[in-house]
């Protein structure tokens, strides 16, 4: 199994749940420090993993992973496109490099991340699993450009999912999985244009609940999965209810801040997270879909 994003949050939570089960697994990141402690502690305690150092954004980067992965271990089972980032603030508001950098992550890294796991799925069957969100059908305001990217992410889904599967009759299980917001380190690695620290609204779920959807799609052919009461609610009301659902969305506008200034306005979304100071952690404050 391959998991990009893998320093923390939901993409940590799922190699670390794997590992127990005795899934190979090759991690990505660019939080090179992090991930060798991560992976020292998967391999002493019995596990079998390696870390690829990458930024999904790149296109040869993510080929060495897969390249690395079919050498290592002799073939690819289930590749996980879950490194994203998000960026708190206005739309009219947030700069158009910072926009446009957000998609090279959560838009283009899934694209890389599919067509370079692809050839190696195709060879003897297996599972792509894409990280979308409850977003990728509502949204959130203030985390507009995060919302855009993550529909991006379901539509392109969709269409491969029918390209791969129907039109060619491959072996391959193509899904996407849906989490509503999730309590890992995900604010805090976001690019942040407010004046107070970001956090999403509670409820949150437990990264440990999507970490086993993964791993269940993983096994068992899944065409999407959405993880959290509020995710099928969000969805739902986006589908039946548009309006109302604008209205439901309108009102997290106000509880996406804690009541203090903002720690780190650059967060994640340029840099490796281990320069946040908030990685190599499950869980979080307030956190979201995937880290």
């Amino acid at each position: 199994m391959v998991i990009t994003g893998a320093s923390s949050g939901i993409g940590l939570a799922t190699a670390e749940l794997a590992a127990k089960r005795g899934v190979q697994l090759v991690l990505a990141a660019r939080s090179e420090a992090a991930m060798e402690n991560i992976v020292s502690r998967i391999n002493a305690s019995g596990g079998k993993a390696h870390f690829v150092p990458c930024d999904v954004a790149d296109r040869a980067q993510v080929e060495k992973v897969a390249k690395t992965a079919f050498e290592k271990f002799g073939r690819i089972d289930t590749w996980v496109n879950n490194a994203g980032v998000s960026i708190y603030g206005r739309l009219d508001e947030v700069s158009e490099e910072d926009s446009r950098r957000l998609f090279e992550t959560n838009f283009w890294g899934v694209y890389h991340g599919s067509l370079a796991a692809m050839p190696y799925l195709k060879r003897q069957g297996g599972a792509l699993i894409n990280i979308g969100s409850e977003v990728s059908e509502a949204i959130i305001p203030l985390q507009g450009m995060y919302s855009a990217s993550k529909h991006a992410v379901k539509g392109f889904t969709d269409a491969l999912r029918v390209e791969i599967e129907q039109l060619d009759d491959a072996p391959v299980s193509i899904t996407l999985i849906q989490p509503t917001a999730t309590d890992t380190p995900f604010p805090q690695h976001a690019r942040n244009y407010l004046d107070k620290e970001p956090k999403l609204p509670p409820p949150l779920d437990e990264p440990d609940d999507v970490a086993e959807a993964i791993l269940d799609a993983a096994v068992t052919p899944t065409r999407s999965k959405k993880v959290g009461t509020m995710s099928k609610v969000n969805t739902l009301t986006a589908k039946i209810a548009p309006s109302l659902g604008d209205k439901m969305a309108a009102k997290q506008g106000q509880r996406q801040t804690y009541d203090e200034l903002p720690r780190d306005r650059e967060g994640a979304l340029s840099r490796p997270s281990e320069l946040t100071g908030v990685v190599a952690q499950t869980h979080g404050t307030g956190g979201h879909e995937e880290d």
